[in-house]
């Protein structure tokens, strides 16, 4: 083997061992969830596979809920976020008036903010306009000054002259925005959608501040409750958390290349 060759080979077999590595955990959580094992290990018999801690989870668990609330609130988030952020961020890329760029920076330092911070005052403002154990409670939070930057920077590279064209047509601004600069924003909108989808659907802190009813907890919550129920079982444990990890694992497989895409080109200032 040459010089060359080994150079290519090394880092090749380095990726590999490191990529084996982190999908390990993952695996092991897939496997485990077949089995009815009372300790985590690396031996299997799989002729002993079974799917009853799915049937388990779905018919006397009633996880069904949980995953149905899960859905609702991040489908609603993703939405939300995406609508509001761009209609945000359109006005601070394209538009002028007085103080826009120092109300921008003021609204980005928010960002600096941990939200442990203002987890007492949302939780207040919440319970006053009556929306403790509902949906709108669980992801109205969502939006944040993070979307606005993200769509912001993209809209940059959005050529003046398109818009002013169109205003020329007799666009309205209405029109402008839904027919032209959302359909050329759109990588960008699927990149803040694959992160609040993974944001929303794996938070556990204010779901479990907000919803009090059981039957109003998200998926993630509930896997919790499990695993605090049933320590034994960690089958039944991982078949929870498996239902957990696959909807935002298969979300990104589908919509990878756009979020690539939309990540590069948020960076790229015109």
């Amino acid at each position: 083997m040459n010089k060359k060759a080994l150079v290519m080979f090394v880092p090749g077999i380095v990726l590999l061992a490191f990529s084996l590595l982190a999908i390990t955990p993952f695996v092991l959580m897939i496997l485990t969830s077949f089995t009815d094992k009372a300790v985590i290990d690396f031996v299997f018999d799989f002729r002993k596979f079974q799917i009853s801690n799915y049937i388990r989870i779905f018919r006397n668990l009633n996880l069904g809920r949980n995953l149905l609330n899960s859905m609702v609130v991040t489908i609603c988030a993703c939405a939300l976020n995406a609508v509001v952020s761009s209609m945000a961020a359109f006005g601070f890329a394209k538009k002028s008036f007085p103080g826009k760029e120092r109300f921008f920076m003021l609204y980005l330092a928010t960002m600096m903010i941990p939200g442990q911070v203002t987890l007492i005052p949302v939780f207040i403002m919440i319970r006053t306009m009556g929306l403790m154990n509902t949906y709108p409670a669980l992801f109205l939070p969502i939006i944040n000054a993070f979307g606005v930057f993200l769509i912001r920077q993209f809209m940059f590279n959005l050529p003046n002259e398109l818009l002013e064209s169109a205003k020329i047509d007799g666009a309205s601004e209405p029109v402008l925005f839904t027919r032209i600069v959302l359909p050329l924003v759109q990588p960008v909108l699927i990149s803040l959608t694959i992160f609040t989808f993974i944001s929303v659907w794996n938070d556990f802190l204010w779901p479990l501040v907000i919803a009090s009813k059981p039957e109003m907890h998200t998926l993630t919550l509930a896997v919790s409750v499990l695993r605090n129920s049933y320590q034994s079982n960690y089958g039944l444990v991982m078949a929870g958390s498996t239902l957990a990890f696959m909807p935002p694992f298969i979300l990104y497989l589908i919509l990878q290349k756009q979020f690539v895409e939309g990540i590069a080109l948020s960076g790229i200032k015109g």
